[in-house]
């Protein structure tokens, strides 16, 4: 005997849909898997059983993808009384705990058979089925059975936290007869809008009713009235001209004689729960067209305060409007800026993950039924194929879909359909865009606030991307950054694209995927795919060449799979294939990179399979490719820039330094900077004729193009001049001239020149001239440190200079010190190392090789202050070897 106040419908077993799904086997994939069976089973409208699913899911999943180590496919089979999951893997490897006589399941702490302990716990049927290649674990839930009427319950508060009343709750109850008038008005209703029934009775309740009419419908309250049921809100206007919202519900009734009227109930909309259905009740029977109660399952109000997010409010909107017209599948679209299309944003009862943001245009076709800004009612999808794209290949066969309008303007568009023809009319029709009226103006104000917030969020975005990649001017760095910002923040994949020039062919660069493990794949997968083609019309265009690549590759992998035979294990190399091919089976735009006029690459976003790039999310990339375009043409230019000054610099230098007999000499040379600039300092050491060297070490004020002319000028004209037998001051004032000769390109200039000759009883000669260079330092044997010449003017100042030559005789054993103006004035604050501070250390060097001086003097001038050195630095160091120190 059935239990008082349950159900009793027959509870069917079969199977009215079915959605799959196959998981790679890695660890994410479980928590994919959970994510699938719970979307699936909420957007069925089964969510007494989501936890219980899910947690058999994933315990059943990590089985097949942790333990076997096989990929986990997962099946969620839909009946009227229960769900059915099953979850299989290819080749297992585990025996199955046995349960019953002589068997028990593995200890608690045992992971072994941890999920079949769980499917007995929790599922209401399970089992397990082999074959010779596969192994499927399943189970089943029941849907709980609900006492007939109910509809949902709210969770037991504290007195504190209830609703205050200032008296008792009122329920106006008024009748209307079938011409619209006031027939019946109660005292409630006399207290909640201070009309007596005197004064209103005869009237009629439209010229009460304050109706949110929206423009562009037809709706009114006079059409509510009309149908069987209704329940919602509008206004009604009371003695003192205010509106006060009500929230009511109609419902039709005959009178004794048989005439049709209309019962209202009307409470404060802030009282609605007392008459609310929010949920959708238990079918009806067919037979009665009701559920046992008397009421009408197809009207539920879905109209109720909205979520937080806008997300929230559209999944629970469709959710609702799915059970408000007792459905097997509902969709919400918004429309674009232009509203020349509509995005798909919620959907239940649907693929949602394939159809998320997927966009239609709002008019598809020609005539009433062509339009979304009108209400259409389509009784056999089969026969007007491409009638609703949204709804190809779901087993869809009839819909309704009525237009979202704010003050005129369409804002979206709310549909619900159905497995079986026929199933919906006008009646229907009306219905839905009453409901659609009621919540068009929430969905639009959520829908501004969310862009408002995406606005936000995107320009942080590009100000945190302007500063990154004006960060750096290194290529390869760039290309990184660009990626980097855009995998996982706007696309799951993205491919940078590169071209040199405008006869050369576009370079794959850089390609990054969110998933580590996919990039090798990707990467060969784009490589074997002609690149784009580079377009400098700006804005994101499809590329549908990876995606038909991804599909080819998949289905010739599928074939040498089925080709194995089914006692051979699938190669790793075909599961790497198969997930490349979901990974880049979805939306791929390409992005033109122009900086100054000229395409110099493409950037590529990618999604995985079905998934389409939100609207938002394409001008937030297109505006990223501008900045990364000149970042990356910038860091183009600064390499080219540092090439030639690289080779220029290394052209002021000379190539290597010639070997002189009796005497060691070592020079270091560090250029400031990143080696953007060339001239200043320089340094030569050369033969000018058998047995005598001439050196030199010098600096050229400021440093670019005009101080590197006169840098080349100098070294060269020193060699010329002392190689056709000019003494040292001829050889400089000579170069005087030559410098003034120049004109408004020429500067100034510190050198010191020499010219040395070893000697056979092991000393070396040295005659020097010191034109306003920091002086030469000589230590002796004995660790004393001297000047080796006297200052004299320096050059390209003067026409006429008169400069002398001094010599020098560098004993066994004794060292000179040559430095430019980039050691001695080494600064850390207010401290400078000076010639006293240079002096000082190049006594502690006393018995050091020439090497070991000049590298000791440089890491003095290092460690003399944090920041790095601004002055280029020469160190010529010359040294006759002797016997050992004192």
């Amino acid at each position: 005997m059935a239990e008082p106040g349950v159900d009793t419908r027959t509870r069917s077993s079969v199977i009215t849909a079915r959605a799959a799904a196959s998981f790679d086997p890695v660890g994410r994939s479980v928590a994919t898997a959970r994510a699938f069976v719970r979307d699936t089973l909420q957007g069925w409208g089964y969510s007494d059983v989501v936890d219980d699913a899910v947690v058999l899911t994933s315990e059943l999943v990590t089985n097949a993808i942790v333990h076997a180590g096989t990929a986990a496919d997962v099946l969620c089979l839909r009946k009227e009384d229960s769900v059915r999951v099953e979850v299989g893997d290819r080749y297992p490897e585990r025996e199955v705990p046995m349960q019953g006589a002589g068997h028990a399941f593995a200890s608690l702490d045992s992971e072994n058979g941890r999920g079949l302990m769980l499917c007995s716990a929790l599922a209401s049927r399970w089992g397990v089925e082999y074959s010779p290649a596969r192994k499927h674990v399943w189970f089943q839930l029941d849907l709980p059975r609900r006492p007939v009427g109910t509809r949902s319950a709210g969770p037991v508060l504290p007195t504190a936290l209830l609703p205050a009343a200032d008296e008792r709750v009122r329920v106006a109850v008024v009748q209307i007869d079938r011409c619209g008038a006031l027939s019946a008005w109660n005292g409630d209703a006399e207290k909640i809008f201070g009309y007596t029934a005197e004064q209103v009775v005869g009237k009629p309740l439209a010229d009460l009713a304050a109706w949110p009419h929206t423009p562009g419908t037809g709706t009114g309250i006079a059409e509510a009235l009309q149908l069987s049921r209704w329940e919602g809100s509008y206004g009604i206007r009371g003695t003192d001209g205010r509106v006060i919202p009500v929230y009511a519900s109609h419902l039709r009734v005959r009178d004794s004689q048989g005439e049709p009227s209309t019962v209202c109930l009307l409470v404060r909309d802030d009282e609605r729960a007392i008459l609310q259905t929010p949920q959708r009740g238990p079918v009806p029977d067919p037979a009665t067209g009701t559920d046992g109660t008397g009421a009408d399952p197809f009207e539920v109000f879905i109209g109720s305060p909205a979520p937080d997010d806008l997300d929230g409010l559209l999944q629970r909107t469709v959710e609702r409007a799915r059970d408000m017209l007792d459905g097997d599948a509902a969709f919400l679209l918004l429309a674009t800026d232009d509203e020349t299309e509509l995005e798909v944003r919620a959907t239940t009862g649907l693929p949602s993950a394939r159809q998320r943001f997927a966009r239609v245009p709002v008019e598809a076709g020609t005539g009433r039924y062509g339009s979304a800004r009108m209400p259409a009612v389509h009784d056999d999808l089969a026969s007007v194929p491409g009638a609703v794209p949204l709804l190809n290949s779901t087993g869809m066969r009839s819909v309704v879909t009525v237009p979202l309008k704010v003050e005129g303007r369409l804002t979206g568009s709310l549909g619900v359909a159905a497995e079986s023809a026929g199933r919906y009319s006008n009646e229907e029709a009306l219905r839905l865009q009453f409901a659609a009226d009621r919540i068009a103006l929430a969905v639009e104000s959520a829908r501004l606030g969310e862009l408002e917030r995406l606005r936000r969020g995107s320009l942080s975005f590009l100000v945190e991307a302007s500063d990154l990649l004006a960060g750096t001017l290194d290529r390869d760095q760039t290309l990184a950054l660009m990626a980097q910002m855009t995998v996982p923040t706007l696309a799951t994949w993205c491919a940078v694209y590169t071209i040199a020039d405008q006869s050369s062919d576009p370079y794959l660069s850089y390609v990054l995927h969110e998933d580590e493990e996919r990039i090798d794949g990707l990467k060969a997968l784009l490589s074997k795919v002609p690149p784009p083609d580079p377009v400098l019309t700006p804005g994101a265009r499809v590329w549908a060449a990876p995606g038909r690549a991804a599909q080819q590759a998949a289905l010739l992998t599928s074939r040498r799979e089925l080709g194995l035979g089914s006692s051979q294990p699938v190669s790793s190399g075909i599961d790497t294939t198969l997930a490349t091919a979901a990974a880049v089976g979805g939306e791929t735009v390409v992005l033109p990179l122009v900086a100054r006029n000229r395409v110099i690459g493409m950037l590529t976003l990618g999604k995985p399979s079905d998934d389409h790039f939100r609207q938002e999310i394409l001008e937030l990339a297109e505006d990223l490719s501008r900045r990364a375009a000149l970042a990356l043409d910038n860091a183009r230019l600064y390499s080219e820039r540092v090439a030639n000054s690289q080779a220029l610099q290394r052209s002021l230098l000379p190539p290597e330094l010639p070997e002189v007999p009796g005497v060691e000499v070592e020079v270091i040379y560090r250029a400031a900077g990143e080696g953007n600039e060339v001239g200043g300092d320089f340094y030569d050491l050369f033969p000018i004729r058998d047995g005598a060297y001439g050196f030199a070490i010098g600096d050229v004020c400021g440093t670019g193009p005009q101080a590197a002319a006169v840098t080349g000028l100098a070294r060269h004209a020193l060699r010329l001049l002392a190689r056709e037998g000019f003494g040292g001051p001829a050889v400089l004032e000579r170069l005087n001239a030559a410098i003034l000769d120049e004109g408004a390109r020429s500067r100034f200039l510190t050198l010191l020149y020499g010219e040395l000759w070893p000697q056979e009883n092991g000393g070396a000669l040295l005659k020097v001239v010191c034109a306003g260079h920091p002086l030469p330092l000589r230590l002796h044997r004995d660790g004393t440190v001297e000047p080796a010449a006297e200052p004299q003017p320096l050059l390209g100042v003067m026409d006429e200079l008169e400069l002398f030559e001094q010599e020098v005789t560098l004993d066994p054993g004794d060292v000179l010190l040559c430095v430019t103006d980039g050691v001695t004035e080494r600064r850390e604050g207010s401290r400078m190392l000076g010639d006293e501070g240079l002096a000082e250390v190049l006594a502690g060097c006393k018995g050091l090789t020439a090497g070991a001086v000049a590298a000791r003097v440089l890491r003095a001038v290092e460690r003399f202050a944090a920041e790095p050195a601004s002055d280029d630095m020469a160190i010529l160091a010359m040294r006759v070897p002797g016997p050992f120190p004192l």
